[in-house]
């Protein structure tokens, strides 16, 4: 492909990716939209006992309640609830329509079996990936839009196997990369302070579901299920209680610090 058409391409992914949105971290935190990644015939990444679908459904309905139960003027919307499949973009749509003050995207990493798999947890943001293996889990995360009827059109002709979408991608920065990289180190900080976690840090990455989100958003890699003691302790009542625990212990700080600041 000749450099004339890749920056016409760029040039009409920009002008395609264009919205408008209020600023950064503007108001309070009132309504917020909990993201379970994948469901239904999408399984998402798999351990030796455990579907990430299946995981990622039980942290996401521990956080949800933990909200509910210490701050019930927060609105929490639950892309899902049960074990079904849900469009990428429909999951941020239902954001979007919602009006929703925070995005958050919750699953489990995953490494080919003829790797040596590391553990730990790592915090997306959207962005333009900066290393090989950052491509690899947006690249995995994003082939679910195979999965979805007509999805050439509805992405206009996004493909997740391409290393120049992903260039394209991340030219659609939103107006919330601050609010969105303060959230996500927080998370961070408390998986390593509060559950004990491996923090492999926040990151950057073309994720399709953060794509259009017109909010402060982040992707939560909870631990790697191809690590066998990781998959049994994100399959635990404990685990899965540390992992909610630490992302609402940042949710709450983030919440305070927006409300403080208005």
């Amino acid at each position: 492909m000749s450099s004339a058409v890749k920056t016409l391409l760029i040039l009409s992914w920009i002008a395609f990716c264009s919205f408008t949105f209020k600023s950064d971290a503007e108001g309070g935190i009132r309504v917020i939209v909990i993201d379970a990644g994948h469901g239904g015939k999408d399984t998402g990444t798999k351990g030796r006992i455990s579907r990430e679908k299946d995981v990622v459904l039980d942290i996401t309905m521990k956080l949800a309640y933990k909200i509910r139960a210490e701050m019930p003027d927060v609105k929490i919307i639950l892309t899902r609830n049960s074990d079904k499949f849900v469009d990428l973009s429909e999951r941020s749509n239902i954001a979007n329509r919602r009006k929703a003050d925070l995005f958050i995207s919750i699953h489990c990493n995953s490494l080919p079996k003829n790797k040596v798999s590391p553990s730990g947890t790592e915090t997306f943001v959207m962005g333009l990936h900066k290393s090989e293996e950052n491509l690899e889990v947006a690249k995995r995360e994003n082939a679910v839009i195979l999965l979805e009827k007509d999805y050439e059109e509805k992405y206009k002709g996004f493909n997740p196997n391409s290393p120049l979408a992903y260039i394209m991608l991340a030219n659609r920065q939103n107006a919330y990369i601050a609010s969105s990289l303060t959230f996500a180190g927080k998370i961070e900080r408390q998986f390593k302070k509060h559950a004990n976690r491996n923090s492999r840090g926040v990151k950057q990455a073309g994720f399709m579901v953060l794509w259009q989100t017109a909010m402060p958003s982040v992707l939560v890699e909870t631990g790697f299920l191809s690590h066998a003691d990781e998959e049994k302790y994100l399959n635990s009542a404990e685990g899965q209680d540390e992992i909610s625990e630490a992302i609402f212990r940042a949710f709450k700080q983030y919440k305070e610090e927006v409300e403080q600041n208005k």
